[in-house]
């Protein structure tokens, strides 16, 4: 279902339009009818109201709607409704991707709706084709099989696949591999990061960056990140950041070579 809010001012043109947005696409919820900028930067400040389009008057009762875009971060595309058309410019340097005179037709709302459906389907493709060149680069992409490790007074070559994780302590990088040992790595962990593949690695936070199959278990953590349980002897837990929680759980769903 397709989510609506409406910013005007004007009670009788509101409920006009929210009849007309109801009949031209019956699928859809009307969030919210806001009459002024004040009240419209308090309801899209709100992370839950995540409207799919805006159908906006630009003329409101304390002033022009144009302010609502450098008060608050508008991240839906937006229909403007207007009785004056001296404002399409500075419409369309915004999120608009329609201007419709009043007063408001059905015929001008089903277009817009057509507009704001085409430009959804090229959005969708656009994505996919950025996805599979994004994924055809990585394919193409060749990552190190083996990194230099410190052993003793000599370096010795240790194959990537027989790491489990990297790990940052008093700002060195080690290696700790699947038997237990753990080797100094003289190199940046970004670095490391950018030479191994993704599909099998995962930074974790700051100080971690992991591999698929050292992981055995996740489990809940205090305040919405997680913990990696792995068979490893580590004084350190391995928790997840909580800004990197929905991204490492999508990776664990979807691995990719």
């Amino acid at each position: 279902m397709m989510k609506i809010l409406i910013i005007e001012d004007e009670p009788k043109t509101a409920g006009i339009l929210k009849d007309i947005i109801i009949q031209v696409q019956p699928n859809t919820e009307i969030m919210a009818i806001l009459g002024s900028i004040q009240k419209s930067v308090d309801y899209l400040s709100d992370s839950r109201n995540l409207p799919d389009l805006i159908f906006m008057d630009i003329q409101l009762a304390d002033g022009l709607s144009f302010e609502i875009f450098s008060m608050v971060q508008v991240k839906c595309p937006v229909i403007f409704c207007t009785a004056y058309d001296q404002y399409s410019l500075q419409a369309f340097k915004t999120n608009g991707i329609e201007y419709i005179l009043k007063p408001i037709k059905e015929e001008e709302v089903k277009a817009a709706f057509t507009k704001f459906e085409n430009l959804k389907q090229s959005i969708k493709l656009e994505s996919e084709i950025l996805n599979i060149l994004k994924s055809a680069l990585e394919h193409k992409k060749n990552f190190k099989t083996a990194i230099l490790v410190r052993f003793k007074e000599s370096y010795i070559p240790i194959l990537i696949s027989n790491i489990a994780l990297f790990l940052v302590d008093t700002e060195i990088v080690y290696a700790y591999t699947f038997d237990n040992q753990k080797h100094a790595v003289f190199k940046p962990i970004m670095d490391i990061e950018n030479e191994t593949n993704s599909g099998q690695f995962f930074r974790i936070n700051r100080q971690v960056l992991i591999n698929r199959a050292a992981i055995n278990e996740i489990q809940p953590y205090f305040n919405r990140k997680v913990v990696i349980k792995t068979k490893l002897k580590l004084n350190e837990q391995l928790i997840v950041s909580r800004l990197k929680v929905t991204e490492f759980m999508n990776w664990i769903e979807n691995p990719k070579s």
